[in-house]
Order: structure tokens, then C-alpha cells, then sequence
């Protein structure tokens, strides 16, 4: 089929006019949408009358909620498929169930290093929590190194013993600020979608 380009200037005047005043239209709607949302019926209110919702105080309690969610996901990844498989010996050449404990151990490497970032991002808004994190940045970083090596299956019991190492890290860390975290297992599709 032979498609022919179409340029503005061959279509009748009155279709360049109407699409005009749909896109003016649309613009119409949506800005009204926004300054009618308002609460108290009073279209443009100032918002700076309004009560923030992300006071510093809201902040700081937000940041070590989210701080437990993203650690307790990754430390529930790394003790369910990489430390449980490690003491069973799965991660042993010759092993029944190494090639597949060897793909979910490297996601779950993946996995738990990017809700580790996360958590230490977190942190950020508890000042106490984020002095608290700060030194596990570098253990945290090395679990991206983990997840290529235990997918080839090079990973050594140094490596092992680093990632439950950064994992106990994390969990005295939040404990000592309040912030306890614990082992929250991912379902599958949350381990291979990445979170």
C-alpha cells in the first residue's frame, strides 16, 4: 500500500479550524480542573494557606515507614533466596536445583539492591536514621557485583557472608532508630518486576 504525506495545507480550512479549537478546548478543561479543585468551593485558593501535608515532622515519620518497606522487602529476598539456598549448599556445582537457584538468587541480588538504595533514600529525611545508613552505602553497592556473580555461579562464601553482613547492617541500623526491620519475603512477580 502506498501511503501519500499529508501536509496541513491540503486540508480545508475549516479542519485545521476545528482542531484548533479542540486543543484550546482541551487546555480550557484542563487548567479549570486544577484551580477548581480547591477545597471549600473556593476556586484559586492560595495553597500556601493550606496545612502542608509533608510537614517535617509528617517527613521524618514517612521517611522511616518507607525506610522499613524497601528493607524489609530486600532483607525477605536475600534471606529467602540467597542466604536459605546458600546453607542448604543449592549454590553447589552438581547441586539438584542450582540453575534455578542461581536465577533467583541473581534477582533477588538485583532486587535487594535496588530496595536497599531505595531504603538509604529514605533514610534521607530522618536526619538520625540517615547517619545511621550512610556507612552501609559501600556494602549495599557491592550487592549489584553479588547478583553477576552468583548468576555465573562465582560467587564465594566471602561474597555470602558480605550480603548477610549488609543485611544485618541495615537491621541494626533501623533498630537502633526506631525503625525495626524485618523479613518481608516478595512474591515472585515482585521479585521480577524489580519491586
Amino acid at each position: 500500500m502506498f501511503v501519500v504525506p499529508v501536509s496541513c495545507e491540503s486540508f480545508p480550512s475549516r479542519f485545521r479550524l476545528r482542531r484548533g479549537v479542540v486543543a484550546l478546548l482541551v487546555c480550557v478543561v484542563l487548567l479549570g480542573a486544577g484551580a477548581c479543585s480547591g477545597k471549600g468551593g473556593h476556586g484559586g485558593g492560595s495553597t500556601a494557606a493550606n496545612p502542608s501535608p509533608s510537614s517535617s515532622q509528617n517527613r521524618v515519620r514517612l521517611a522511616k515507614t518507607r525506610f522499613v518497606a524497601n528493607a524489609s522487602l530486600a532483607a525477605g529476598a536475600a534471606y529467602q533466596w540467597i542466604y536459605k539456598p546458600y546453607r542448604a549448599g543449592t549454590f553447589h556445582k552438581g547441586a539438584k536445583g542450582r540453575t534455578s537457584a542461581l536465577v533467583k538468587g541473581g534477582l533477588a541480588g538485583l532486587f535487594s539492591y535496588h530496595r536497599f538504595r531505595a531504603a538509604i533514600r529514605d533514610a534521607q529525611g530522618d536526619p538520625t536514621l540517615s547517619k545511621a545508613v550512610a556507612p552501609l552505602t559501600g556494602g549495599v553497592d557491592r550487592l549489584k557485583e553479588f547478583s553477576a556473580k552468583i548468576r555465573n555461579g562465582s560467587a564465594t562464601d566471602a561474597d555470602f557472608k558480605q550480603v548477610q553482613n549488609t543485611v544485618n547492617g541495615v537491621k541494626s541500623a533501623g533498630h537502633d532508630n526506631g525503625a525495626d526491620v524485618t523479613d518481608k519475603v516478595p512474591s515472585q512477580k515482585q521479585l521480577t518486576s524489580g519491586g
